[in-house]
């Protein structure tokens, strides 16, 4: 089976499905063997700098190894066998209906007007303190938080799926989950993150952008704001402290006529990043729901533009032979 369908079935069962709680999912696993790796390497090596590089080489590499064996003994038993392996794997690097899961509870917990239970829910998809917030801040901090992570759990994946298949998605959640396990600038892991932090900033260095590219075609398409979309973009991508989440989060801000950013907490310190947009719509659950309308559509525009620039590179030789 080509690739090219193998996504289209991954992106068919992560849309009805979802990530299923009882199944052991890889990136948990990734999780847990970065996490034994730590302390031995930081035992072998005299620069904390020179562990982590050293973990995420082992990382991924060890992700990109598991994955093709697989995906290779699978096909020698059988060539179904083959398909129906690389279609899972790629299925479990998606997280589009998790995503869509997730905020989706907040929305209704505002719409009931259950402040209580929707910052509980927010807690689940963002990093931030969120027993302070109040309307406008739980839906800021989830439109932020999906608006990013198309990136990360749609566009990212899909991307890497194209350009390498089931080993290229799992090679990028290994990236991810790196950054997310190692990736912060405390005084753990400033040195020894360092290497996963600078490797997820590149493995989504062009999906980021791709992203963003696509947001005001799905405004457009959605009857939003797709000229906001791009002024925004041009104007203030470059403000987020992270390369690449501001890119989405800027295109995004557009798109809906709302500023993101500010000031957030975390475990009580204060932290503060720049506006992104301009606040010409109160933010409220109405824009959680038109945030997440963006995120399919726009995830599915990049499905397309993927598949059909694989097509056109891959295939259409065949088609004049």
């Amino acid at each position: 089976m080509q690739l090219e369908y193998q996504i289209l079935l991954a992106v068919t069962l992560d849309l009805l499905l979802g990530d299923p709680r009882w199944f052991p999912h890889p990136v948990r696993l990734i999780g847990r063997f970065a996490l034994f790796l730590e302390q031995p390497l930081r035992r072998g090596f005299h620069s904390a700098r020179s562990a982590g590089i050293c973990a995420a080489a082992v990382v991924v590499g060890a992700a990109a190894c598991v994955t093709y064996a697989l995906v290779r003994v699978s096909g020698h038993l059988h060539p179904w066998f083959g398909d129906a392996m690389s279609i899972l794997v790629m299925y479990t690097g998606l997280a589009a209906r998790d995503l869509l899961r997730h905020s989706t509870e907040v929305w209704r917990a505002l719409e009931a007007e259950d402040l209580v239970e929707a910052r509980v829910r927010v807690g689940m998809i963002c990093g931030r303190d969120t027993d302070r917030l109040d309307e406008s801040g739980t839906a800021r901090a989830t439109v932020e938080s999906v608006a990013e992570n198309m990136v990360d759990g749609v566009t990212a994946p899909l991307f890497w799926a194209a350009v390498g298949g089931p080993v290229g998605i799992m090679a990028y959640k290994a990236v991810s989950t790196l950054d997310s396990t190692f990736g912060y600038k405390n005084e753990r892991y400033r040195e020894f993150g360092w290497a996963s932090a600078r490797l997820d900033d590149l493995a989504a260095f062009v999906p980021s952008r791709l992203t963003a590219i696509f947001v005001p075609v799905a405004a457009l398409i959605l009857g939003l704001r797709p000229m906001s979309s791009v002024r925004i973009f041009l104007r203030d991508r470059n403000k987020h402290p992270s390369p690449n989440a501001g890119q989405s989060e800027a295109a995004v801000a557009g798109a809906l006529g709302v500023q993101l950013g500010g000031t957030s907490f975390y475990e009580g310190v204060p932290s503060h990043k720049e506006y992104l947009g301009d606040p010409i719509e109160p933010l409220t659950a109405a824009q959680i729901r038109a945030t997440n309308a963006l995120m399919v559509t726009t995830g599915l525009l990049v499905l397309a533009a993927l598949i059909g620039l694989r097509i056109l590179l891959f295939h259409a030789a065949d088609l004049y032979r």
